[in-house]
């Protein structure tokens, strides 16, 4: 695999001062804890807004977004520095094809990830997507049987396309409330998420608009219809959860294709041996040395 070209991060001069104010705070802060590189890997299905977000981050289109197009076949990382520190984002393909979670597309992000650290988790969905069924059910299980159920310590629920009217006349609040409180769940049941640890540590919300429709507060910032800067909020976030005290996820060999059976068989050897010593060769020494015993003597003695 041929070396990552990590480029100086000029996308983040494009934010309104206000928002470029705050990520150069948050990015200090990460430094001052000895944070100087921060990866962060994309996943969902597709067609929830993966690519828009990681552009939306970087403050450039960095990777390529057409809604009359599939994405890319292959996971891509974006690396940018400033002033010391590197930010790697990994955004990956749909893990869903015919309804069903692809293993081809799983196992190629998997190798994509070998010997790589995984900082923070971005699970991406739609917040306008009214439902969550088996599918999404599947999904989650997929990444928490494929990195482990540790990787949602590290995880961040993102739901795109904020910028909507909530159904049934609910409130802006309560819809999202709903909608994450149900994604939530499965999240919880997918990873098999016990409840204590659920209590120990939740997963965080956040929404996020990529589109042009979202609206600008008075500092140019963009904001969804709660008045939250998103970006910045985004950002808060995934520092947060960088700072939560878990460990991140290093994509080993052994993670990726699991405990060699051959190993869990050799703690036993010893003991098999001293079974089969005991109770097998000594008893069937011992019958041979009764058997001499009891013949008789030949004639000629």
């Amino acid at each position: 695999m041929a070396a990552q070209i990590t480029r100086e991060w000029t996308g983040i001069q494009t934010f309104p001062p206000a928002t470029l104010n705050k990520l150069l705070e948050l990015l200090g802060k990460l430094k001052q804890e000895d944070v100087n590189t921060l990866t962060i890997l994309v996943m969902g299905k597709g067609g929830v807004g993966k690519s828009s977000t990681v552009n939306s981050i970087i403050g450039e289109k960095v990777v390529a977004v057409s809604a009359f197009q599939s994405e890319g076949p292959r996971p891509v990382m974006v690396s940018r520095s400033r002033a010391g520190f590197t930010l790697n984002i990994i955004d990956t393909p749909g893990l869903v094809e015919g309804g069903y979670v692809n293993d081809q597309v799983l196992d190629l992000i998997k190798r994509f990830l070998l010997n790589r650290t995984i900082d923070v988790l971005l699970y991406v969905d739609r917040l306008d997507a009214y439902r969550v069924d088996n599918l999404d059910r599947q999904v989650v299980r997929a990444i928490s049987d494929s990195f482990g159920k540790e990787i949602w310590r590290r995880g961040v629920v993102v739901l795109t396309h904020a910028q909507l009217s909530p159904p049934d006349g609910l409130s802006y609040e309560g819809f999202f409330s709903r909608r994450s409180e149900a994604l939530l769940k499965v999240v919880r049941l997918g990873a098999r998420i016990k409840k204590q640890d659920v209590q120990a540590s939740s997963i965080p919300v956040v929404l996020v608009e990529n589109t042009g429709r979202c609206n600008r507060n008075e500092n140019d910032e963009k904001i969804i219809p709660n008045g939250i800067a998103w970006i910045p909020n985004l950002v808060e976030t995934i520092t947060s959860v960088v700072s939560n005290g878990s460990k991140g996820i290093l994509i080993d060999k052994k993670l990726i294709e699991g405990p060699n059976p051959n190993e869990r068989g050799k703690i036993l050897i010893p003991f098999i041996l001293a079974f089969q010593y005991f109770f097998v060769v000594k008893r069937i020494q011992r019958w041979i040395k009764d058997d001499i015993a009891r013949e008789s003597k030949s004639a000629w003695e």
